[in-house]
């Protein structure tokens, strides 16, 4: 396979996007969906809350968007026409060109796109500097199409899986908000059901010189699902209490508050983050509880004007929950158990379609 060096500019059409006045937001899906930064950007396709009904600045279905400001280099597809705010440019590929090896192409190297940005608050690449990006292409559109669309296949199993995934926790869900939110049983609190362990300050935890690491979960690493290189390294020495592996029951309880099953690799928990487990009730139990509580919560962090938001473990140990009798709690056990499960082997095989991903960028960029 053959490779040629070209400009960014040779291959696509540049729009950038400018965000209208805001007295033309709105949020009742009137008008058409907007696009503002990569708040919403998601890891495939972005999702949207905001929508305009003055706009000139449109993608279109198949344009590859990209962030142009704070991080530069973050890549997504536009699925159908879209208003793109400022801080993005919706890339229209020419003919000859495969739009999806294109956007793979992107994603490999839109960090080290970053790296040339300018800025001194916010970085930030203007449309010129964008246009002469340089871009390594094989000279047939049939090996760019067969490199593009194997990636695309892979990241159409892994959205599906995510949907499946989405799913099976409402109907978790739905479940629990039947048979287990239950006044009759006996009360307790989330404490007495499940260990809130908080992750340690890791920069008191770097690796040694040759030293094996781990990387290091954070509220952004929680967010977005994974690890990655630009995430802090910490020893791989530490107690295995502070280790998170993938299905691991994460609630992070300061800034952005969320309870989520760990969908990355092996990694050190950093403070400001619980790993919930329990001895005494199955996963599936504690997870909802935690779940359940979770808008309190948020409300009672929303409250602290004055620091970063968070709770205190006493709202969990105010955090009343209810158990059945162990007959009862069995038979639950017989239901909820392998749609848990489920969830984490679909986790555990996105893990594997990724670690695939990985390496046929490696190959073919």
């Amino acid at each position: 396979m053959k490779y040629k060096e070209m400009k960014l500019g040779d291959v696509a059409e540049i729009n950038m996007g400018q965000s209208p006045n805001s007295k033309y937001y709105n949020s009742d899906r009137k008008g058409i969906e907007f696009l503002q930064g990569i708040r919403t950007f998601g890891e495939n396709y972005p999702s949207f809350d905001t929508y305009t009904t003055q706009y000139n600045k449109i993608s279109k279905k198949g344009d590859i968007l990209f962030s142009v400001r704070a991080p530069v280099g973050k890549v997504n597809w536009s699925d159908r026409k879209i208003a793109i705010g400022r801080g993005l440019a919706a890339l229209n590929v020419l003919p000859n060109f495969s739009s999806k090896y294109v956007y793979y192409f992107l994603k490999k190297v839109g960090s080290q796109i970053n790296s040339i940005s300018s800025g001194t608050v916010f970085s930030s690449i203007n449309k010129k500097e964008l246009a002469n990006v340089k871009i390594l292409i094989p000279d047939s559109l049939k090996d760019q199409e067969y490199i593009g669309t194997r990636l695309a296949l892979l990241d159409k199993k892994i959205e599906l899986n995510n949907q499946i995934n989405d799913n099976l926790d409402s109907l978790l869900t739905t479940i629990f908000e039947k048979e287990v939110k239950n006044i009759n049983y006996s009360k307790a609190n989330l404490t007495d059901i499940a260990n809130y362990r908080n992750g340690l300050a890791m920069q008191k935890y770097r690796p040694k010189s040759n030293e094996k690491s781990l990387p290091v979960l954070k509220i952004k690493e929680l967010n977005q699902g994974f690890t990655d290189s630009s995430s802090d390294r910490c020893s791989s020495e530490i107690n295995e209490d502070f280790i998170v592996k993938t299905g691991d029951i994460i609630f992070s309880w300061s800034g952005t508050l969320l309870v989520k099953n760990w969908l990355g690799t092996t990694a050190g928990l950093n403070q400001h983050l619980f790993k919930v487990t329990s001895k005494k009730y199955p996963n599936w139990f504690i997870y909802e509880w935690t779940k359940y509580h979770l808008n309190k919560f948020q409300t009672i962090a929303s409250g602290k004007a004055t620091t970063m938001g968070h709770i205190k473990r006493s709202d969990l140990k105010e955090s009343q929950v209810y158990i059945p009798n162990e007959e009862k709690l069995n038979k639950l056990n017989t239901l909820m158990k392998p749609i848990y499960d489920k969830r984490i082997e679909i986790i555990r095989e996105n893990q594997q379609l990724t670690y695939i991903k990985q390496i046929l960028l490696q190959k073919y960029f």
